[in-house]
């Protein structure tokens, strides 16, 4: 008689951790969708030549969803909470805390020999 060990939630014949989500193509379709009208927004900002800041910040809020969109959907970071977490929140945090250290050990530097090299006259 064959004895068939079912793996956790897969087929029998499926080693362990091979099984996984099957998401509907319907959802990849919706973001192929949107990117494509973040894009030609995207495009519109240079054909109606904005200028300034308002046109680099719609450049970069576009150029930012659509990032966010790919790296969600496409790399299927949306369905893995703590990979998220981890792989997209903590470095740019991380970036922006070893920035303020910068900036402020600038600051010091420049006050430092502010007074230091001062001339007294």
């Amino acid at each position: 008689m064959d004895h068939v060990q079912e793996t956790h939630g897969g087929a029998a014949n499926e080693p362990a951790g091979a099984h996984g989500q099957q998401h509907p193509l319907g959802i990849y379709f919706k973001i192929w969708g949107l990117l494509f009208v973040l894009s030609t927004a995207s495009y519109l900002v240079d054909y109606f030549h904005l200028q300034g800041t308002l046109r680099w910040t719609l450049i970069v809020a576009f150029m930012l969803l659509k990032a966010g969109l790919i790296v969600s959907v496409f790399m299927h970071m949306v369905w893995e909470r703590l990979a998220l977490l981890y792989a997209i929140l903590v470095p740019p945090l991380l970036l922006l805390v070893l920035l303020g250290i910068g900036a402020l050990e600038a600051d010091y530097t420049f006050l430092t020999r502010g007074t230091f090299f001062s001339t007294g006259s």
